[in-house]
Order: C-alpha cells, then structure tokens, then sequence
C-alpha cells in the first residue's frame, strides 16, 4: 500500500478491526518512510449481474428497486424490516450464486414472488396479480386457490 503522504512504496500493518456490521475491514498502517499513519478500509467487490428488462435494455442491479417491490407489495402488512432485508439477502445471495453476467427483469421478478410467498399471502397475491398483469377474475382466483 503506497503512503498518501510520501508515496513510499512500503507500510505496515499496526492495528486490524472489523467493522461492527461486519462489512468491512479497518486497517491502521504505518509508513516505513515518514513514519506518518494512516487509515484503510477493506470491502469486498461484489458484481451482480446486468438486469435485461423485457425490452432489451439492459440496467444495473440496484437494490433499491427491489426495495421498493418489496415495500410496496407488504404495504400496511404485518411484516418487519428485518424480515424484508433477509428476503433480500436471500435473492442477492441467489442472483450472484448463479454466476452469469445477465439475467432477464421476469427471474428476478419470480425471485421477489417465490420470497413473498414465504413472508404474506396476501402481499404474494398482491405482486402477482401485478406483475402477471392478469386480464381477467379467473386468473386472479386461480392465484388465489392455488395460495390456499
């Protein structure tokens, strides 16, 4: 690691921490040069794959869309943050398993049903009859029966 002060090629590690959460690695370093210190943070690169939306564009992964899916779905339902982050985590951990570069919009969207399953009845038919886009009572009872 090169020292932001000096630019000398060589410091040394004095103290290691992991953050709190976790997500992060803090490193005091020292510079074998001027002797000055100095802090780094470590963090894993984590690449998701490339969003294909049913019209060819392609967008990046933003988790705050899935967020939002998710929170607009469990609207005045009785489910928590932590329990909405874990579905998350859970599609995440699943998108970056499978190991591809692009996946098409509809996957991800019949990951977020699979976890609204999971968590509330009612917010899963509420994102599917949505995201179906049903076009008539049928389908939607159909949903329904197969809830039940």
């Amino acid at each position: 690691m090169k020292c932001p002060f000096c630019s000398h090629q060589e410091t040394q590690v004095v103290e290691t921490r992991v953050a709190e959460d976790g997500d992060f690695v803090r490193r005091r370093r020292q510079c074998a040069a001027c002797e000055k210190r100095f802090t780094t943070y470590e963090r894993p690169e984590v690449n998701f794959p490339v969003v294909v939306k049913k019209d060819g564009r392609r967008t990046e992964y933003l988790r705050a869309k899935l967020l939002g899916s998710f929170r607009i779905a469990l609207r005045k339902r009785p489910v928590g943050m932590a329990e909405i982050d874990s579905a998350i985590e859970q599609i995440e951990e699943h998108l970056l398993g499978l190991g591809v570069r692009e996946i098409a919009s509809s996957r991800i969207g019949e990951l977020v049903m699979r976890e609204l399953q999971k968590l509330d009845k009612v917010a899963y038919i509420r994102y599917a009859s949505v995201y179906r886009s049903f076009e008539d009572i049928d389908e939607f009872r159909a949903l329904v029966d197969e809830v039940r």
